[in-house]
């Protein structure tokens, strides 16, 4: 591989995962690094159509397994090319809200991504942490028709908040949690923080 890197952004519903991976990905093509935002799922058109299948529709569309299934990933051909990517959730949110949340085991959640993705793993991990009443409100205020995960009851917000918490305090060297409470350019600014601490990026 060549000297891409792997930034991943995780949060619950509202956190403002879009919003800072607009941030970071002009922050480092400004500085000369050639960045690409994705997602998961989706990324690339199919994988689009298969994202819509997951967040839209009524919240009980899916049992948690068949969710998990139906996540892929679409950034090993930009990492190879020397890219950084940013992209909008990753495996961590399947352990968050498929497992955590929504009960399937994580060993077999660990398993499933080790089959889609064999050994592709980010190379820093910022997870967006704010309150669950916060981040509903503010999921509520979009005008777009991706609310199932949003429709789901409260319990299922607060245990993924605590998985997403548990996750990095799992992997600390991967994983940096920031305050998504705090305003849009001071959440940014601790990410570029991150960036430049731990992949040595010159933001």
């Amino acid at each position: 591989m060549a000297s891409g890197r792997f930034i991943t952004i995780e949060g619950g519903e509202g956190a403002g995962k879009s919003t800072l991976q607009r941030g970071l990905v002009a922050a480092l093509n400004a500085a000369g690094i050639d960045a690409l935002a994705t997602r998961e799922p989706g990324g690339a058109p199919g994988a689009e159509d298969i994202r819509k299948l997951l967040v839209e529709g009524a919240p009980e569309r899916w049992d948690a397994l068949s969710e998990a299934l139906l996540l892929t990933d679409t950034i090993g051909p930009a990492l190879s090319a020397g890219r950084w990517v940013v992209c909008d959730r990753f495996a961590d949110s399947t352990t968050a809200y498929q497992g955590y949340a929504g009960g399937v085991p994580l060993e077999d959640l660990a398993a499933l991504h080790r089959l889609i993705a064999g050994a592709l793993a980010p190379d820093l991990t910022l997870i967006l942490d704010l309150p669950v009443a916060a981040g509903l409100a503010r999921a509520a205020a979009r005008a777009d028709s991706e609310t199932r995960f949003e429709r789901k009851d409260r319990a299922f917000h607060e245990r993924l908040r605590q998985g997403f918490l548990d996750i990095a305090r799992r992997e600390p060297a991967r994983c940096v949690v920031l305050d998504a409470a705090a305003p849009p350019e001071a959440v940014r600014a601790a990410a570029l923080a991150a960036l430049r601490q731990r992949l040595q990026a010159p933001v």
